[in-house]
């Protein structure tokens, strides 16, 4: 029986490996992935005092805001919880759109169709936060590590700073979608959209 439980879990494994390397092989580049991993630095143990924080402290944050990435943003907007966001990566340019939700077990997650050149793939990210004395918490569910997302008094490194509430998405959105268009038809006929790339700010 134990060796039938390992076999399973070890399927399992290969599974949802396969399924990220078939991501990362249609080109498509979740959100989790763009935010990438929370420098060692930051890491941080979240006090045994903390609470999670209430989905209404975190509309309060996040609603009609944009999530600056290093390569990309995201846009939260609060009519329709509705999701929007664009990205470039070594294959291409990414787009994404679909719904941010919140929960009372203080739980921000996105939820989108991420388009790229070659083929669309739905990702789910959620990220978890808890609070104590003014000091925020995050962690990327399921295996990121614990940081604070807003000190107390916030600092100038915090990813809270990275919450704007210029729209850094709306109005690129229609040409990404268009470069992806461009790409896609590019790899059929082996042109290289170079006029594109450079109209989007050098994206390749």
């Amino acid at each position: 029986m134990t060796g039938i439980v390992a076999l399973d879990r070890n399927q399992g494994w290969i599974a949802r490996q396969a399924m990220l390397v078939r991501r990362f092989a249609l080109g498509v580049m979740p959100v989790a992935i763009l935010l990438g991993q929370s420098p060692a630095s930051a890491e941080a143990v979240v006090p045994e005092k903390s609470r999670a924080m209430t989905a209404a402290e975190l509309y309060m944050i996040f609603r009609d805001k944009t999530w600056e990435w290093e390569n990309g943003a995201g846009r939260m907007q609060d009519e329709g919880r509705i999701f929007r966001a664009w990205s470039q990566s070594e294959t291409g340019v990414t787009w994404a759109e679909g719904r941010w939700t919140l929960n009372d077990h203080g739980q921000l997650c996105l939820r989108a169709v991420w388009h790229s050149q070659e083929a669309a793939a739905r990702d789910t990210t959620c990220f978890s936060h808890r609070i104590l004395d003014n000091t925020i918490y995050q962690k990327r569910e399921p295996a990121g590590d614990w940081y604070v997302f807003k000190h107390a008094r916030p600092m100038a490194d915090d990813e809270f700073k990275k919450l704007v509430s210029e729209d850094l998405v709306g109005a690129r959105l229609p040409l990404v979608q268009r470069l992806v268009t461009t790409q896609a038809k590019s790899k059929t006929d082996g042109v290289r959209p170079q006029t594109e790339a450079n109209e989007l700010g050098g994206m390749q």
